[in-house]
């Protein structure tokens, strides 16, 4: 889970700031003028590129709201870093610490990130997160997500994922991957439309990724292609509270269509094999892809979403997005429906708070609701 939503705050350093100023000065004034000057000039230089620091470091926070998690307070501690300081034809590692607040009760607290090794031979990422959400549950399916009946619970989620890739030819890796959740849902308002199903799950896999992978920049691609397909397996005999698997394969693209315009396109299939449990489907909605849809809203065994995308620079550091998409959810392949397809559009502004790392803001429009969005990087 990397969802943490930040807007234009820079608050890493503030005091340090502060104290120095208040330190070469015994005047109010003459301090808060020092002050906001640094506060500026941070914002200014924040976007250039430094290729002397071993690790580049910034901490970036503020306010933000959705949908399904109202107002709330977010922060981020990020790193870039290069393993191979003399290759610069290669993306930057990078290492973030994250955590969030908000006014409904929901929190999280997180660290992610990717190493790249020298000549891209090997790749390690790896997400470790702890979250509580107030969340909503409609039920499983296209059909109970339409509904306007739900019940308020609250969903507590660990979770732990850790992909190591070997590089087998040029852009292609090959790699294993493990994945565990806890998933555990209290409160329920109307615990009756669980039904029989466990409130508390497990799933505790491993499995196999195959990529490719020749993006210009990970966070913020401009040109090249991106493609992984992924099986995990999880048994009981490890620890699981079901014998299931799933498989999961993603295409995404990116081209320059013009000067300052990129236009990407993101395909991505979930699909659960097995006995499955009501909190390890798979969800449409988020600030990823669908949005505009409260997270699992939509929920089944299998989903297929798409969504194209066009970026344009605007001016200095400022540019904007539209988007649109459509995704489906559904049981088995014989139980598609195509009139059951989602449809999503939406605008974004784009503020470029590190040289080619962005803070976002997206509004997206889904069918009968929809939501805002404060984000870092782009969506996909």
């Amino acid at each position: 889970m990397r969802k943490i939503y930040v807007f234009l705050l820079i608050i890493g350093n503030c005091g340090m700031l502060y104290a120095q100023d208040a330190s070469q000065t015994d005047t109010t004034t003459v301090e808060k003028k020092s002050f906001f000057k640094r506060f500026i000039e941070y914002f200014e230089k924040s976007n250039e590129v430094n290729n002397d620091k071993r690790f580049d470091f910034s901490i970036i926070g503020g306010p933000h709201y959705s949908g399904d998690t109202k107002l709330g307070l977010g922060m981020v501690a990020s790193g870039l870093y290069r393993i191979d300081r003399s290759d610069l034809s290669i993306s930057p590692s990078n290492v973030s610490l994250y955590g969030d607040i908000t006014t409904t009760g929901a929190y999280v607290i997180g660290i992610s990130g990717n190493a790249l090794f020298p000549k891209m031979a090997y790749r390690i990422d790896a997400d470790i997160y702890f979250a509580h959400r107030p969340s909503r549950y409609w039920g499983v399916g296209y059909d109970a997500g339409r509904k306007d009946y739900d019940s308020d619970y609250d969903n507590q989620v660990m979770g732990l994922k850790f992909d190591f890739l070997k590089k087998m030819a040029p852009n292609t890796y090959l790699g294993i991957t493990t994945n565990v959740r806890n998933v555990e849902g209290k409160n329920f308002d109307d615990i009756s439309l669980l039904g029989d199903a466990k409130r508390s799950t497990t799933a505790v896999g491993a499995g196999l990724i195959l990529s490719y992978d020749s993006r210009d920049f990970i966070p913020n691609p401009y040109k090249g292609i991106y493609a992984k397909a992924e099986q995990v397996f999880y048994p009981k005999f490890v620890g699981s509270s079901y014998n299931s698997s799933t498989t999961e394969l993603v295409f995404r693209a990116y081209k320059q269509v013009w000067e300052g315009g990129i236009l990407a396109f993101d395909l991505q299939g979930i699909f659960n094999w097995g006995d499955v449990a009501w909190n390890m489907m798979a969800e449409a909605g988020g600030s990823y892809q669908m949005r505009g849809y409260y997270r699992g809203r939509y929920r089944d065994k299998n989903l297929i979403q798409s969504q194209v995308e066009l970026r344009q620079h605007v001016y200095k550091r400022s540019s904007a997005v539209v988007w649109a998409g459509a995704g489906n959810v559904f049981s088995k392949f014989s139980k598609f429906e195509l009139d059951q397809t989602l449809p999503t559009f939406g605008i974004g502004y784009r503020w470029e708070f590190k040289k080619r790392v962005n803070v976002r803001l997206d509004y997206g429009i889904g069918k009968g609701e929809s939501a805002f969005y404060f984000n870092i990087n782009e969506a996909f």
